[in-house]
């Protein structure tokens, strides 16, 4: 398994931004996909976007809500993936954690995934 550190988390008005970031360790980094979900109060944990392993070209998918607003990049020579968050909404606060693929496919599906870390809290203020 991998372990996985989250930061970047915060308290940001609406319309700002922030960066989250993931650093992994415990596997090739490179190989296997990358995703962040989030959980908000008192429902389940939701996808937000993924990567692909670097040898799958790199694919990338968002959920409906993230699309043009959020951006998934990773950098493998750090283990880190990132979530670039702008124009953030109320219904954005959560706690959001990235996830280790089991394989190279981004998946926006959390059976998919075998490790994550233990999240950083967003708040979104209106």
């Amino acid at each position: 398994q991998v372990q996985l550190v989250e930061s970047g988390g915060g308290l940001v008005q609406a319309g700002g931004s922030l960066r989250l970031s993931c650093a992994a360790s415990g596997r090739t980094f490179s190989k296997y996909a990358m995703g962040w979900f989030r959980q908000a109060p008192g429902k389940e944990r939701e996808f937000v976007a993924a990567i692909s392993g670097s040898w799958s070209g790199g694919r990338i998918r968002y959920t409906d809500s993230g699309k043009g607003r959020f951006t998934i990049s990773r950098d493998n020579a750090k283990n880190t993936v990132y979530l670039q968050m702008k124009s953030l909404k109320p219904e954005d606060t959560a706690i959001y954690h990235c996830a280790a693929g089991r394989g190279p496919f981004a998946s926006p599906t959390r059976s998919d995934y075998d490790s994550w870390g233990q999240g950083t809290q967003v708040t979104v203020s209106s």
